[in-house]
């Protein structure tokens, strides 16, 4: 009985060569080495896929943000907490989404507005005058001689102020924003009217003439104790900051000095200046309003840097919400021509406004979970605490601009 041959097997084809580390020659488990860290992709490739890893790195811009940017306009504390919930990976890490918007909103707010130059002291308006176009502020009414002279000045700003305003009504979030200006500077005007009046009353109750002010100093440099400021003849003084003290102290008065005057030509150098520093002071000020949330919420049982996620969610929101406004207020400008779609973009500039404080609201009761009348209570502390210390905050940083811009 004959025995047939078997067939002889095909030869195996070798196995593939398992990658391998280029630095310590480890066999490589991803993209990564295990054993001394370095990754697989060098700079030596495509330079857009260089390109698209760094915008990765540094923003995450990728479907992340789609599904991030969504919620985090709409869905009042929903990324908080889903972060508390575990599920991180699928969203921008709340850090890299505030250093992402408060750079472009801030960088936006810059482009968005100029300040037109105004060397004079003071509020200051344009008036019709039988002369022509003249510039009316609280210096003249400081140094008017009489109330007749003083009630005329303050009226004729006054009518200028408003008459400006009645130019923005058409558009409601210009006027919006442009009439709390205006409301400030027609404020200043009554007091410097009203404090004008009762020191020429006073002087001629007294049977002598009113004191006539110098007169300030019109190229934007600084004045103290009504003369302008000299670091010999008129040097700023503090008592307890001795002799050393008091140099440093007029050093920087020297460099604000000339920094003021470069701004009376140009105040958009310090506009510039200081909103280029707004996300930096915003930064060291999130780590005290989550102080401020742990204080308030302190039987929740909560860890500071969920306090500290909240803040900066909510934070990354109302940057977010800025740069909106600013886009909806560059289409209103845009579109002032057409009333039929600017009045509704102004409108929705509006209502994004108005979205602001409620959202924080909202985003407060579902985050820590708490009653409507306890969450209103502790909003309005919060909020208040906070105003001061961003009050305090945009001072500081204001002086700092004018100091080292």
């Amino acid at each position: 009985m004959s025995e047939t041959a078997a067939p002889s097997a095909e030869p195996a084809e070798p196995a593939a060569e398992p990658r391998r580390c280029q630095n310590c020659e480890e066999v490589l488990l991803g993209e990564h080495c295990y054993a001394c860290g370095q990754p697989t992709k060098g700079l030596v490739r495509h330079f857009g896929s260089i390109v698209g890893d760094f915008m990765d790195s540094v923003f995450e811009l990728d479907s992340r943000i789609l599904r991030t940017l969504g919620p985090l306009m709409f869905r009042p504390g929903f990324l908080s907490i889903e972060y508390f919930a575990g599920r991180r990976v699928r969203y921008v890490s709340p850090v890299r989404l505030f250093v992402f918007l408060s750079l472009f909103a801030f960088f936006a707010a810059q482009l968005s507005f100029d300040f037109e130059d105004a060397a004079d002291g003071g509020p200051s308006v344009e008036v019709d005058t039988p002369e022509g176009r003249e510039l009316r502020n609280t210096e003249g009414i400081r140094r008017a001689t009489s109330v007749e002279e003083v009630g005329r000045l303050r009226d004729e700003a006054i009518a200028a102020l408003r008459e400006a305003r009645n130019e923005t009504s058409d558009i409601p979030a210009v006027d919006f924003g442009v009439g709390i200006g205006l409301d400030v500077a027609e404020k200043s005007i009554e007091a410097e009217a009203r404090r004008r009046i009762r020191e020429i009353e006073a002087a001629k109750a007294g049977g002598y003439e009113p004191e006539v002010p110098p007169e300030m100093p019109r190229d934007g440099s600084m004045s103290f104790n009504g003369r302008p400021w000299h670091p010999v003849d008129n040097p700023l003084q503090v008592g307890w900051l001795g002799e050393a003290g008091n140099a440093w102290l007029n050093r920087q008065a020297g460099k604000a000095n000339e920094n003021a005057k470069r701004i009376n030509r140009d105040p958009n150098l310090l506009k510039d200046a200081f909103l280029s520093t707004v996300p930096t002071s915003l930064f060291v000020l999130l780590p005290l309003f989550a102080v401020f949330l742990k204080v308030m919420y302190v039987f929740r049982r909560r860890l500071y840097m969920e306090h500290l996620i909240v803040a900066l969610h909510s934070h990354s929101f109302l940057c977010f919400a800025l740069l909106v406004v600013l886009l909806l207020d560059l289409l209103a400008g845009w579109t002032a021509a057409l009333p039929w779609l600017s009045r509704p973009i102004g409108w929705v500039e509006v209502a994004m406004i108005v979205w602001m404080p409620v959202y924080l609201l909202v985003m407060q009761k579902r985050v820590y979970g708490q009653g409507w009348i306890m969450t209103l209570f502790k909003y309005c502390v919060l909020g208040a605490a906070y105003l001061l210390l961003i009050t305090i905050g945009a001072s500081l940083n204001l002086m700092i601009s004018l100091v080292n811009m």
